[in-house]
């Protein structure tokens, strides 16, 4: 992670500032947050004892420290996707899911002009966002956003999959050579392009723009 001085911070609460004014254009909520302490601070507001939480696969949401935070609280009721083990547990987690209160998750990328950029293989973190639970949030460290959507395409296929298939071992080209070849493969984490230019339910999307590096 580089380090964070005073001039990055600065520079990046600038660039958010642009970035929210454009998420607000588009009907999604937009917030700077400092530091991943005050992301926290903001989204804990918003939530109330009792709340049904839920997440996509996000490193943001970990690195962050609001997984744990929201964990250790233990006012909200957290339906974590990966305690389902048999086909009838998840088919029962997955209704639940799309009816949460909350759904958390990161952006692949996040443009300039509060464009959403993201890729999904199984499609579980995209169809949650799309539709089903009645508020999304979007942790994004500045380092993921880009000039438009091509710019966050060409990240993600540069620079998120490979990382993603290394930790997840999907045997794609792009864990195999740390390159995109736009494969068909088996595990292939490219299947959607998924890009939310607008959101027509106020207030269903908030962005947190974090000034901090997180997640690929």
């Amino acid at each position: 992670m580089a380090e964070r001085t005073t001039t990055t911070l600065a520079s990046w609460k600038k660039t958010a500032k642009v970035v929210i004014k454009k998420l607000e254009r588009n009907n999604m909520e937009g917030y700077w947050a400092a530091s991943r302490a005050d992301a926290i601070d903001i989204v804990r507001s918003w939530l109330h004892d009792g709340d049904s939480i839920t997440w996509g696969g996000s490193e943001t949401f970990t690195e962050s420290g609001m997984k744990a935070a929201l964990v250790r609280a233990s006012t909200y009721r957290m339906l974590d996707r990966t305690r389902a083990t048999t086909a009838d547990e998840k088919r029962a987690m997955w209704q639940a899911r799309t009816t949460a209160d909350w759904f958390f998750m990161s952006a692949n990328a996040l443009t300039l002009n509060g464009e959403l950029v993201n890729i999904d293989g199984n499609s579980d973190r995209c169809s949650l966002l799309l539709h089903g639970p009645e508020h999304v949030v979007v942790l994004v460290g500045m380092n993921k956003i880009v000039a438009d959507v091509d710019a966050g395409i060409k990240r993600i296929h540069t620079t998120v999959c490979p990382l993603n298939a290394e930790r997840l071992h999907t045997s794609t080209p792009c864990e195999l050579t740390g390159a995109c070849i736009d494969c068909h493969a088996r595990k292939c984490m490219c299947c959607n392009v998924v890009v939310t230019r607008h959101s027509r339910h106020p207030g269903r999307i908030k962005v947190v723009l974090i000034g901090e590096e997180l997640g690929y």
